[in-house]
């Protein structure tokens, strides 16, 4: 195996939506929890390969049948919630990067966070030799082709990358594509893991 390794952001180096967050959300939606979030997760993988925000919220809404009363500001509270790195694991992609790995990044993920994850971030996203987004690839995990492109982004074929991801599902499909996947478990997990690579 090449000195590939790829992570997943969300899960892995980027925090999950917090309560509070979600709280809010659902606040300014008007929506019951529970029939909210299975609206918000069933319309995602659109908006996951490039669907614009306005278009996203608007089959929310009809999936719920209603209509949002300020659909800004449930986008802006949105965007905010998918905004958070875990600053452990920031510190493993640089010790990584330092020691020598390729790294990339495959991630699920709207338009509208790109811009702002580079502008607040992108001091360690620099680390990364590709970062391969669905939205801007058209295609999302746990489709084959998405892991296919970010190989090829990175200059090498699927069995040469070791894959991070939080889904097992995603780790599946990983390993369907060819890659060595694993289950994402904690910053001491990809660090004994990066050594067997090196090796």
């Amino acid at each position: 195996m090449a000195n590939v390794i790829v992570f997943d952001l969300y899960g892995v180096i980027a925090r999950t939506q917090s309560p509070e967050a979600r709280q809010r959300i659902v606040a300014l939606a008007g929506v019951p929890g529970e029939r909210f979030w299975e609206a918000y997760w069933a319309c995602r993988p659109a908006y996951d390969a490039g669907q614009d925000g306005a278009a996203y919220w608007g089959a929310v809404a009809d999936q719920l049948g209603t209509r949002f009363a300020d659909v800004p500001a449930l986008l802006a509270a949105d965007l905010d919630s998918w905004c958070h790195v875990d600053a452990d694991m920031v510190a493993v992609v640089h010790e990584l990067a330092n020691q020598g790995h390729r790294l990339g990044l495959l991630s699920n993920i709207i338009e509208d966070l790109v811009p702002m994850w580079e502008s607040r971030h992108g001091e360690w996203l620099g680390r990364f030799a590709a970062l391969t987004y669905s939205c801007r690839i058209g295609v999302a995990k746990p489709e084959r082709r998405a892991y296919e492109i970010c190989a090829e982004s990175m200059g090498v074929a699927p069995r040469d990358v070791l894959f991070f991801d939080d889904n097992e599902v995603n780790v599946v499909a990983a390993r369907e594509a060819g890659m060595a996947a694993e289950l994402f478990v904690s910053p001491e997990q990809v660090r004994a893991l990066s050594r067997a690579v090196m090796r």
